[in-house]
């Protein structure tokens, strides 16, 4: 960034700053949140409070550093290292409340504010990371860290602080992190370009239907689903359907209408890719071209050795060993299964090869066929509340929590539950927020965040958000056995933040490296589908009959049954985010022809779409996993070693249990992740039971 540019950017805060400072006393987001456990005051919270408040936010925060920095006594670990840790806490206020609010709640307004607030916060990063005189201070501390008596979370960090100085570019000289600043301010424009643009493609698209035999072999709950979907749209009698999942999927599922399978998943795939307004092409090529420029800054080859350099796996070699002894032994059984279903449309009459937009429709026909099972037989059992007490019993059988609904506590839509977790003896261990169903102002996926993170004295408070399927006419929210799973994996996050027990914020929750941070959340997905589990929570919507044990029994049987698809999917989306990130040189590619090369080199076949393609690929193009998609599957040969020891001693045996919590769950980010993980296992996992587990050995 010029320095004229700086001049002019410091001018307008000290000028905003000015009319800010008499009205921050009306702003809720600069003050203490006086609410039940001081969650955000939603309903005091107005748009325009947001870039007043971190202008402020970012202003106490820069005081707090100026008086770190020029403390006239020898640095110290409580002077320095602390201090630093302590500070900053309105600004982490304010982001935490507004990037909730704007992946839930967004608007034009909102994004206008993300837009205006990112260059700031960007700045504000790098100009702490490059105050040399503050990192003097911290690589002081640092060089008598074997001197000083500290604790082992002490100790940590210290180590992770003047790291991320490290990183953050402290050693680089001027020119260099001048360079840094402009990459990092350009690449927080764009990744929030990139998400809007996704979220704008999204919602444009709508398939609508106004011939009833168009609808043939529809549930009637998904015809139903669509017809109000319709009559909120202004179309009352006809049927609308969407690029969301819980829209989209039921229709490739069941709907006889080859052409508008076509139409509607070709609509998926596109998005970002459409040479319009929200075109992600060239977003894509910038972004990665300017990463490996930002890699080159700090002497790595490219952007991919920069991030893997802090996780467990080290280092991209590692990663694409990983990836490609998946792929190997996935690729045949895929193909086996693209055999299978051509065949069965060869049997039928159909004169035409199976194609993306015909394999979920195939597939379910021959799960019928073989395993005399449909995910419509299943929905009945899994009515929303009941998965989700679910979920919250196995947390009460392992751990002894309390989950009380709340209606005293604000929320920030209607739609969400609020509920209070307590500890065994009825303390008060966090606040828990679920909000389930798909909205125009809220993104896709499902994922887990803190409103605010645990430390020394602060509770955590954390929010779970789905995309399921809204409550349709007088049926309640029926999951697939796919969002029950989704279900307990969030949850199984949200509890990574909820035990967390640690004295530092930076260091707690879910503050660890992005290829650990899913163990907690996957381990959780394998207590959704035993047996013993299933009974628990999957109960009849009308007339509350426990699942049969001839269902429980197919859902096991076929559980292998798709896994070709499901795995090939996912680890060509792991390797496209590996090889976007792995391009050395600082140049941009066209987005298109460098996916169909990838997909190429790697042997996809053409019956099969990566889960992501690069114009949609938000994961690593905005939601910081950037050569992190493979932890997903990194986490699951964590997972499946980890349960192991589960179905060995007992699913909900309470040493095993307490040995989890302990060493894993609540430790967060105090030591390195093997070292947690091996004090929990005694040993470090093997791939094996990964590869057994998916029917891949």
């Amino acid at each position: 960034m010029k320095k004229v540019t700086l001049m002019v950017l410091a001018l307008g805060i000290i000028l905003a700053s000015c009319t800010v400072n008499s009205e921050k006393m009306e702003n809720p987001l600069l003050k203490k949140f006086d609410t039940p456990h001081g969650v955000p005051p939603f309903e005091l919270i107005k748009v325009e409070h947001f870039v007043p408040a971190f202008i402020e936010a970012i202003k106490v925060h820069d005081e707090e550093i100026v008086a770190i920095v020029n403390n006239p006594e020898l640095p110290t670990f409580e002077n320095t290292i602390e201090a630093l840790e302590f500070s900053g806490k309105l600004l982490t206020q304010v982001e935490y409340t507004f990037m909730n609010l704007n992946n839930t709640s967004t608007n034009d307004e909102m994004q206008k504010v993300a837009q205006e607030t990112a260059p700031l916060t960007s700045a504000h990063s790098d100009d702490i990371s490059l105050n040399m005189k503050l990192f003097k201070k911290v690589k002081a501390v640092y060089e008598k860290r074997t001197e000083l008596e500290l604790t082992p979370e002490q100790a940590r960090l210290l180590e992770v602080t003047y790291k991320n100085f490290e990183r953050g570019g402290a050693n680089l000289d001027e020119e260099k992190q001048a360079k840094l600043r402009e990459i990092n301010s350009e690449l927080s424009v764009l990744a929030l370009k990139f998400g809007n643009n996704i979220l704008a493609e999204t919602n444009n698209f709508k398939l609508i239907i106004e011939k009833e035999a168009d609808l043939a072999g529809l549930p009637e709950s998904v015809i139903q689903g669509a017809a109000e979907a319709a009559k909120a749209a202004g179309m009352e009698g006809k049927w609308i359907f969407t690029t969301q999942k819980p829209s989209m999927l039921p229709f490739l599922t069941y709907a006889k209408n080859r052409e508008l399978r076509q139409k509607l998943h070709t609509a998926y795939i596109m998005r970002g890719d459409n040479d319009n307004e929200y075109d992600n092409k060239k977003i894509v090529s910038k972004i990665t071209a300017l990463s490996a420029e930002k890699a080159h800054l700090f002497g790595f080859k490219n952007y991919s050795e920069y991030v893997l350099d802090v996780n467990m796996a080290k280092n991209p070699e590692t990663v694409f060993s990983f990836l490609n002894k998946v792929w190997d032994a996935a690729l045949p059984i895929a193909k086996k299964e693209a055999n299978e279903l051509q065949k069965m449309i060869d049997r039928e009459g159909g004169n035409f090869k199976l194609a993306h937009w015909d394999w979920w429709y195939y597939a379910e026909k021959l799960r019928k066929q073989k395993y005399a099972l449909d995910e419509e037989m299943l929905r009945p059992y899994f009515e929303k509340n009941n998965v989700r007490n679910g979920a919250f019993e196995v947390a009460t059988k392992l751990w002894g929590l309390k989950f009380v609904e709340r209606f005293d506590v604000p929320k920030y839509h209607e739609d969400v539950e609020v509920f209070e977790v307590q500890n065994p003896d009825g303390s008060f261990l966090g606040i828990l927020y679920m909000d389930w169903f798909p909205r125009a102002s809220k993104i896709s996926g499902a994922w887990m965040e803190p409103f605010r993170k645990q430390s020394e004295g602060v509770d955590p408070i954390i929010t779970t958000c789905f995309n399921y399927t809204a409550p349709v006419g007088d049926n309640p929210a029926l999951l697939s056995f796919d969002e029950v799973s989704t279900t307990f994996h969030e949850f199984g996050h949200a509890l990574h933040g909820l035990f967390s027990k640690c004295k530092y914020h930076s260091l707690s929750g879910t503050s660890v490296t992005r290829d650990f941070v899913e163990l907690p959340s996957q381990v959780m997905e394998n207590w959704a589908a035993e047996p013993e589990v299933m009974r628990m929570y999957a109960k009849h919507y009308e007339t509350g009959e426990v699942i049969p044990d001839e269902l429980i029994a197919k859902i096991s049987n076929s559980g292998l049954f798709n896994k070709g698809f499901t795995v090939l999917e996912y680890t060509s989306a792991a390797l496209l985010d590996m090889n976007w990130y792995t391009i050395n040189e600082v140049e941009e590619h066209d987005a298109t022809q460098f996916e169909n090369d990838v997909m190429s080199k790697i042997g996809m076949i053409p019956e099969i779409i990566v889960r992501y393609r690069s114009t949609y690929f938000g994961h690593v193009f905005g939601g910081g996993y950037s050569s992190g998609y493979y932890s997903y599957q990194w986490a699951q040969v964590l997972d499946a070693d980890a349960f192991s020891v589960f179905k060995e001693k007992g699913l909900f045996d309470q040493e095993t249990a307490a040995s989890f919590r302990d060493n894993v769950l609540s430790r967060g980010n105090t030591e390195p992740a093997m070292d947690l993980y091996k004090k929990f296992r005694g040993m470090e996992p093997q791939l094996d039971a990964f590869l057994e587990r998916n029917g891949l050995k």
